[in-house]
């Protein structure tokens, strides 16, 4: 699931404001640190989004053969998206 920037930025802030209500946190400055929550979200994203670019390169050089065994897409997509994140620590 994508989210837009807005979205992302709320995800931060909330998750900065319940890290300091419940007292896990301690901050000085806390538009800091929600900058930094947004960053580290949206590197996040970008990792996806580029495994998921590597993914199709992947399988637009094996097309023919997918086509010729009635290979489901989708599915062959998730199974390489899955072994290369766990292969390279990414969180999906």
């Amino acid at each position: 699931m994508r989210l837009n920037k807005n979205q992302i930025e709320h995800m931060a802030f909330v998750i900065v404001r319940n890290l300091t209500k419940e007292g896990k946190v301690t901050l000085e400055d806390k538009n800091r640190i929600v900058e930094d929550v947004i960053g580290l979200i949206t590197e996040e994203f970008q990792k996806e989004d580029q495994l998921d670019q590597e993914v199709r390169d992947i399988l637009s050089k094996h097309m023919e053969k997918i086509r010729r065994e009635n290979i489901e897409y989708q599915t062959m997509f998730r199974m390489i998206k899955t072994k290369l994140a766990k292969e390279r620590n990414i969180v999906l």
